[in-house]
């Protein structure tokens, strides 16, 4: 009844299917996880960002790579800003996607070492080789609270750490680089400044990160998993729909063979055949008895 399932249409087909199954399974659990990981990562953001600001000095040192539950920690910097060695970010989008700069500005500490801080985004020159109009830093001593962030690496952000750009430009906000570049301490990572407020001409602030939207990795995840249960499902139904069209075809061509006329020969003499053979036959004899002249005349 099921021997056609031993074809080899049929065994390619069962085949697929058990690859098909355990890879769509195994893609909703991809986004499952992935769900997991921005329901963690919005609940570390919130947290960090409602904790009390502490000193960064705290939290990072010189060739210190800043933790994952560090991220977005608020801190705080006392010291001097550096325009000297101030550089720009290329190639950096404000919250309505324009594409710009940050202005990366060292601040000195009370103790000699640095902080990186990141004051905000410019519009970028006209010339991309020219140095931006970069609106100027608070002067005297201050002190800046901010979120701190990890240094950039093209693995980290998926940006190409180009070569060759016009002095004080840079693609990543690598404090190592840095270090390297002005021959000071500095502090591993960097702040992203949110207060002293803005005030007048300064560079627009970075926007809280969003830690609200969870995204659709969570629908994506059901989805795979409704494709994985439907994929026997509608083997089932192939398989069922393949032996009722092949007993369909078999009850038609018995039918076929039962119901066929006979063409052979019928063993039925018409009626009144014989009788008018032996008339025939018996008549001629007569005629010939009849034409017959006695032998005595």
């Amino acid at each position: 009844m099921y021997r056609f399932l031993l074809s080899r249409q049929w065994v390619i087909l069962t085949l697929l299917a058990l690859v098909l199954i355990p890879v769509m399974v195994e893609l909703g659990f991809w986004q499952f996880h992935r769900h997991e990981r921005r329901v963690a990562q919005n609940e570390l953001i919130a947290a960090n960002l409602a904790a009390k600001p502490v000193p960064v000095a705290e939290l990072t040192s010189p060739g210190h790579t800043v933790p994952r539950s560090d991220y977005w920690r608020r801190a705080t910097a006392t010291g001097t800003f550096d325009t000297a060695d101030e550089v720009v970010v290329r190639r950096r989008t404000n919250a309505d996607d324009r594409v710009g700069m940050h202005v990366l500005t060292p601040l000195v500490l009370d103790d000699g070492r640095v902080v990186l801080v990141n004051r905000g985004w410019i519009p970028a020159a006209p010339d991309q080789k020219a140095y931006p109009d970069v609106p100027a830093a608070p002067k005297g001593r201050v002190t800046v609270t901010g979120r701190l962030m990890a240094d950039q690496t093209t693995g980290s952000s998926g940006i190409k750490d180009l070569q060759g750009l016009p002095p004080r430009q840079v693609m990543l906000i690598n404090s190592e680089q840095q270090a390297e570049r002005t021959g000071r301490e500095v502090l591993g990572g960097y702040l992203e400044m949110t207060e002293p407020a803005p005030a007048g001409d300064t560079p627009e602030p970075i926007p809280d990160p969003d830690h609200d939207s969870i995204g659709a990795h969570m629908a994506y995840a059901v989805q795979w998993w409704l494709f994985a249960a439907g994929v026997p499902v509608g083997w089932v139904v192939l398989v069922r729909r393949e032996r009722h069209d092949r007993a369909a075809q078999a009850a038609s061509g018995s039918t076929s063979a039962d119901g066929s006329p006979h063409d052979g020969p019928s063993d039925t003499a018409p009626p009144g055949g014989g009788s008018s053979g032996g008339e025939a036959g018996g008549g001629a004899t007569g005629g010939a008895q009849s034409t017959r002249e006695p032998a005595d005349a």
